[in-house]
């Protein structure tokens, strides 16, 4: 079905909202409902024959947890399964809206939208709906963030290729979370390549590593003869990112009066070089990263609570891989062919028993250190076929509990616990699931908690 043939109904509690939407469509569909009360969705769609809603996640601006918006995706796709939905939503509820694609709804859009990106989802959606279905939407959104080396069919890496691909577009701070190795450098460069400011610079800087003299010199530039070893004037890197992105990396070891400093510049767009007293105003977007997590950066005593809300906008938490354990085949096949080409060396692939080897790690050094593994046993491999000799894994990270080192000459016990463990905790905690994945009853997953103590 074409845009134009269509009856499309907004559903919002702001008149602004339903305003600038009604006057953007109305030259474009066929028929535009406006409403303000979720209670009145029932009447109006067993009134009208609606093909598409587009819904508020929230309605309670004293509530404003989305539910409301969750709550009324159901109703909606109970009384007209048909329907599409697409949400509306603000950059913090992004997750909350994520997690609506799961509940039944089509898309979503991030207020403000642009106006075009708007009309091209709604039309996509009315395409697809005439042509019978949708596209899978591990088909639609794997690979989303636009590098090669981003790769993932977890669920838990398409909610985040999906998330990624609706902030990226936007100028909205980013703040990536997670621990050391699974790959927040690289999303973050993924997330300007997709930006609106790919074309301009993306700079990075381990801020973590700067003392507070380098650190102003590092990022707000100087004038020559600020100090010692001033030969010249240099540029800062916020001048340096000017137009494009600056990367912040590491943004969690920073000190508090580096804080201060840094907030001053975020709010008011402008730096001044060192030995000078003339600001220059800057255009970039902020993207930061940190391992250390987001309960602990809240101490007040460490970071700057006003600091953590200028930068994250929206979060991004990069999962460790034992969370996404469908994923390290995947990732181990796409090292290999990148490094087989590197060294000059013929395709290869892993036998049975290496695969399995892979699986059972807990990888405490996550991407990085798979990457690091699978280099190494390209290197030294004798033929085209990974064995489980091949696959030496890191003596740095030997002393985490976890960690397996020899899978051969393990006890099943001890594998069956592992894999008990993993398999528990991909699934937060839900019994249920975990015993299905396992192959097993509920009674007989508690049975082998019981006798491993878990």
């Amino acid at each position: 079905m074409i845009l134009k043939k269509a009856t499309v109904l907004i559903v919002d509690d702001d008149p602004d909202v339903l305003t600038a939407v009604k006057l953007l469509l109305k030259p474009e569909a066929k028929e535009i409902i406006t409403e303000k009360n979720p209670e009145n969705l029932n009447w109006l769609l067993q009134r009208n024959e609606v093909d598409l809603v587009l819904l508020d996640m929230n309605f309670n601006s004293a509530i404003n947890t989305g539910n409301e918006g969750l709550y009324w995706l159901r109703k909606v796709k109970e009384w007209k399964p048909n329907v599409c939905v697409i949400m509306i939503t603000a950059y913090g509820d992004i997750d909350l809206a994520v997690r609506s694609l799961k509940e039944g709804a089509n898309d979503f859009v991030v207020k403000p939208w642009h106006n075009e990106k708007l009309l091209n989802t709604i039309s996509d959606l009315l395409e697809k709906k005439e042509g019978g279905g949708t596209k899978s939407s591990k088909a639609t959104v794997k690979n989303a963030a636009g590098d090669t080396s981003i790769l993932g069919e977890s669920d838990v890496m398409q909610d985040i290729f999906y998330k990624v691909n609706k902030i990226a577009p936007t100028d909205a701070n980013i703040l990536i979370l997670g621990e050391n190795g699974t790959g927040k450098d690289l999303m973050a460069k993924a997330i300007h390549e997709r930006s609106l400011r790919a074309d301009k610079p993306f700079v990075k800087v381990d801020v973590g590593a700067l003392t507070d003299t380098l650190f102003e010199s590092e990022l707000f530039g100087h004038k020559k003869g600020a100090f010692t070893d001033a030969r010249e004037d240099r540029m800062g890197r916020f001048e340096e990112a000017q137009g494009g992105t600056l990367f912040l990396d590491e943004i969690g070891n920073i000190s508090l009066q580096q804080q201060a400093k840094l907030l001053t510049i975020l709010q008011n767009r402008q730096v001044t070089r060192l030995g000078t007293n003339k600001p220059v105003d800057v255009d970039i977007r902020l993207i930061c990263a940190t391992n250390v997590p987001l309960s602990e950066l809240a101490n007040e005593n460490k970071f700057r609570k006003d600091l953590i809300y200028r930068i994250n906008t929206v979060e991004i938490n990069m999962p460790p891989l034992r969370r996404r354990n469908e994923d390290i085949v995947i990732l181990a096949r796409h090292f290999a062919k990148q490094y087989a080409a590197k060294y000059l060396k013929p395709a290869m692939d892993f036998d049975a028993a290496a695969i399995n080897k892979l699986k059972m790690y807990n990888f405490p050094g996550n991407v990085r250190e798979l990457q690091y593994t699978i280099e190494r046993a390209v290197i030294m491999a004798d033929d085209n076929i990974l064995r489980p000799d091949d696959l030496i894994f890191s003596i740095l990270e030997t002393n985490t509990e976890s960690s397996v080192t020899d899978a051969d000459n393990i006890p099943l016990s001890t594998l069956e616990k592992n894999a008990i463990l993993r398999v528990i905790e991909k699934h937060n905690g839900n019994i249920t699931r975990a015993a299905k994945e396992l192959g097993l009853t509920r009674t007989a997953l508690y049975r082998r908690l019981s006798k491993y103590d878990i």
